[in-house]
């Protein structure tokens, strides 16, 4: 029997580019014979003619299924929903922007028939980023590996095939504060690079900001490393010995020389520094407290609006995509 690939496309306001990105996939499953495609396509609350444009595609290509957000839940959460609804042998996560090219899918296919259970796409290099960009993009890798207690490739994005047994675990990974990339690490199995030249982005522009790229570095390094609590404790009992120095120092003075301790300069440094390492442990905590708050509550991690391509008890139709399987609208 010919194995089945789900390709899931996440999708935020993208109807500069996804027309030429459903030609080029197309193109790609059909120089494929050997394998059977369904192409997965999340609408992450797009408030431009991506839902429109997709529905037209579902209705030219059978392998084409949509799953359209009730509103805007996040990229990380656009993957998982993706991950959720696929029914392919192996399943291969791609953005929309054809920064990364869905050609490199078929070297990943390869190493698939290898043996391998995780492929992941290593950048050789990202034209068209700004030096900024370059910069903290290289720092988050590299100080995330440090700090992580499992390994995480370094300049890996999200561009990765995934074997069914690596799918099945994750989907029985419920955190709300998603960082695939890492849970796809702590999975384990036989993983390799496949290394790549990136794409510049072939239109619009990115969909993560700096806030959003703050965000989502403080998610991966929270959810994959309790280091920073411990750094809060070493810097606690650093205050602590600076402030017994200060102490021995200003009691050694008192009964042993004539000069006191009068200025107030020293009195502000103290209290300051002793401040700034209380508020920044408490801030850490806070995180984590947080993250603990958003678990307790059970909600849904996301809200189907409308599907296309499955059945009304959410099952994928049977097409020249791949074989019928189950599969939920929502992820509790």
């Amino acid at each position: 029997m010919e194995k089945c690939v789900s390709i899931i496309i996440p999708c935020y306001n993208e109807e500069e580019v996804i027309r030429t990105t459903l030609d080029r996939l197309t193109a790609f499953c059909s120089s494929q014979p050997d394998y059977a495609f369904e192409l997965l396509f999340v609408d992450d609350g797009s408030s431009d003619r991506t839902p429109a444009l997709l529905r037209q595609a579902a209705v030219d290509d059978a392998r084409v299924r949509v799953l359209y957000f009730a509103r805007n839940f996040g990229h990380q959460i656009a993957v998982t929903a993706g991950i959720d609804a696929s029914t392919g042998d192996a399943v291969v996560l791609i953005d929309a922007d054809l920064q990364d090219p869905p050609e490199v899918i078929a070297g990943m296919l390869e190493k698939w028939r290898d043996g391998y259970d995780v492929v992941y796409a290593t950048r050789i290099s990202r034209p068209g980023e700004s030096a900024f960009k370059l910069f903290t993009a290289r720092a988050f890798y590299r100080v995330l590996n440090r700090l992580s207690e499992v390994p995480i490739p370094l300049d890996t994005g999200d561009f990765r095939l995934m074997s069914r047994p690596v799918v099945e675990v994750l989907k029985n990974m419920p955190e709300r504060h998603r960082f695939v990339r890492g849970m796809v690490s702590w999975v384990g199995f036989r993983q390799i690079a496949l290394p790549y030249e990136r794409a510049e982005r072939f239109a619009g522009t990115s969909k993560y900001p700096l806030r959003k790229m703050l965000r989502f570095a403080t998610d991966g390094i929270l959810s994959f490393s309790v280091k920073p609590l411990q750094v809060s404790i070493a810097m606690g009992l650093i205050s602590a010995l600076f402030a017994m120095i200060g102490i021995i120092y200003a009691l050694g003075l008192r009964m042993f020389t004539a000069t006191w301790v009068e200025g107030w300069t020293a009195l502000m440094i103290a209290v300051l520094f002793l401040g700034g390492v209380q508020l920044l442990s408490l801030g850490i905590i806070g995180e984590y407290i947080g993250r603990i708050y958003t678990e307790v509550k059970q909600r849904p991690l996301y809200i189907v609006r409308e599907t296309i391509g499955f059945s009304e008890n959410g099952a994928a139709e049977h097409s020249a995509a791949c074989p019928t399987s189950a599969t939920a609208r929502t992820r509790k």
